[in-house]
């Protein structure tokens, strides 16, 4: 059978999984319904900042790697991947229309003894009880001809000391073989390949992992509040709480999170914990102090400023992260929302970004009466900012 593997999704997941896989010597195509961004790609243009663009040119040079917009890809393909987003509805209900349009997209093309891996964030169960029925009713071969794996993505964009590569990677299967097949595949690129017993664990797991993310990072957020009350440097507190060899591990206060990750993944868990009757209530409680995050600099601001209606405000990093472009769920969009509803003026700074909403990234000057640094990128140069006073999210004086 011929090594080819087909990759659903090109973004943060999808590419750099994508990338890897060619890399190790397997013929790689990688699908995604946006023309603009496969075109980008096939000119060996990187759209993310982890892959840079002469690993892209290398792959596509060498017959390795291409982008396209066809799911016919699928019809000679052993291994297909799905890696696209699984956000939430405005109702905070789990969306797996992306998952659905993929598995609906690719299954008349899937042929006989095709492995088909998730590695989309869902909630316990969905592998089992929604994309294999799904993927049995729309394909052309028979269902026990198609094998199927659940294998969460571990991507944290721009992480200097974990990669794809030597992040573990765990792995489950509906069947034994379906997990044998995807622990061989990941391991021609990852240095550790984990087994789970069951694609509800290795599901629960993903959920766990962030989930936990967002409960520390909502307690520090808390705690930047008591500490700034305090006049104590929330930064310090964590730093010597951080010198315990055992026990702790730390985590820093934020405008809140962001992301595709933790502000979604922990709702998944609570949406199934709803589902069966066992609320998780910590996590409807973090989620709404993260929530609350920007608002509070926005008082913050009000109490440097006296007032902010007419006052002239700079947001320095609009992504949800440093050094990433990513803006997707990023806690900036309330943050600039609030001081707007006080009347201030407000612009965003941020090279990476560039353009947002309509609007474009300011440069850096003096020009303001406050600057408000949300994202600190490792470009940044504030002394072009003068006498400004800066109020650091990341801080608590």
């Amino acid at each position: 059978m011929k090594n080819k593997i087909v990759v659903i999704g090109l973004g943060y997941v999808g590419l750099p999984v994508a990338v890897a896989a060619a890399k190790s010597g397997l013929f790689v195509v990688g699908i995604d319904l946006n023309v603009e961004k496969v075109n980008t790609i096939n000119s060996g243009v990187s759209p993310i900042e982890d892959i840079d663009h002469a690993q892209i040119q290398a792959l596509i040079s060498n017959g390795s790697f291409s982008a396209s917009s066809e799911f016919s890809e699928i019809c000679d393909a052993n291994i297909v991947l799905i890696c696209v987003p699984t956000p939430l509805l405005k109702n905070q209900i789990p969306d797996l229309s992306m998952v659905e349009v993929a598995a609906r997209s690719m299954s008349e093309y899937l042929m006989e003894g095709s492995l088909v891996i998730l590695e989309s964030t869902v909630a316990p169960g969905t592998t089992r009880n929604f994309l294999a029925p799904l993927i049995k009713s729309e394909a052309k071969v028979s269902h026990n001809e198609i094998q199927l794996a659940f294998s969460p993505e571990r991507i944290d964009p721009s992480n200097k000391n974990w990669d794809l590569k030597n992040t573990p990677k765990i792995v489950a299967g509906l069947t034994d073989d379906s997990r044998k097949r995807a622990v061989e595949f990941y391991s021609k690129f990852v240095d550790e390949v984990i087994e789970c017993d069951s694609l509800e664990i290795a599901e629960t797991a993903k959920l766990l992992e962030n989930s936990f993310r967002l409960l520390n990072i909502s307690f520090v957020n808390e705690l930047l509040k008591l500490c700034f009350k305090l006049g104590i440097e929330v930064s310090k507190v964590i730093q010597a709480a951080a010198t315990k060899p055992y026990g702790f591990m730390p985590f820093y206060p934020s405008i809140g999170v962001g992301g595709h990750c933790i502000p979604v993944d922990p709702i998944y868990l609570s949406s199934k914990a709803l589902e069966v009757g066992t609320p998780i209530q910590l996590i409807e409680l973090a989620s709404q102090i993260n929530l609350s995050m920007p608002q509070y600099f926005v008082l913050r601001a009000e109490d440097m400023l006296g007032e902010l209606h007419g006052k002239r405000i700079l947001i320095i990093g609009a992504a949800y992260k440093p050094n990433v472009s990513d803006i997707r769920e990023t806690p900036v969009a309330a943050l600039l929302l609030g001081l707007r509803q006080k009347g201030a003026g407000v612009s965003w700074h941020d090279d990476l970004v560039k353009e947002w909403n309509g609007e474009k990234s300011v440069a850096l000057s003096s020009d303001y009466d406050l600057a408000i640094l949300a994202t600190p990128h490792d470009y940044l140069d504030l002394t072009a900012l003068g006498d400004v006073p800066i109020l650091n999210t990341r801080e608590s004086i």
